[in-house]
């Protein structure tokens, strides 16, 4: 895997990362730290980043299992380390997951597999955050 991060020094503290798969990421810092708030901050970029590898797997794990799952949203709430390195200490993910007769052991099996085996991003946060987790089903 590869990225290349360039700086745009008009921009202040604005950043472009080019993904290895050729797509554009554009990061920025806030304005009290030279930034101009355009874009989001890095470390809000590796919380999305770890939202969307957790339900990248959930969605896929349930469809696997012929589950008719029609929607997933993971809202993410983070805590930070108060001094440098300010690692994320504390991250809870709520999954809202939505489809027609999901039931609760295979979203809570495929929430469990997700973070126990395949999602790489949560499995490697883990080493310094606490990473707790709910869910919620909706009929749809």
């Amino acid at each position: 895997m590869e990225c290349t991060i360039n700086w745009i020094p008009a921009s202040g503290m604005g950043f472009v990362a080019e993904t290895g798969s050729g797509h554009l990421l554009t990061m920025d810092g806030a304005p009290d730290g030279g930034g101009r708030n355009l874009a989001p901050r890095p470390m809000e970029t590796l919380l999305a980043g770890a939202g969307g590898c957790t339900a990248y797997d959930v969605v896929l794990i349930l469809k696997r299992g012929r589950h008719d799952v029609r929607g997933c949203q993971v809202k993410l709430q983070a805590e930070r380390a108060a001094a440098d390195p300010k690692v994320f200490t504390k991250i809870h993910l709520h999954f809202v997951v939505s489809g027609r007769g999901l039931p609760a052991p295979a979203v809570e099996r495929a929430i469990a597999l997700s973070h126990e085996k395949y999602c790489s991003a949560t499995i490697m946060l883990a080493r310094t955050a606490e990473i707790t987790t709910g869910y919620e089903i909706v009929e749809a």
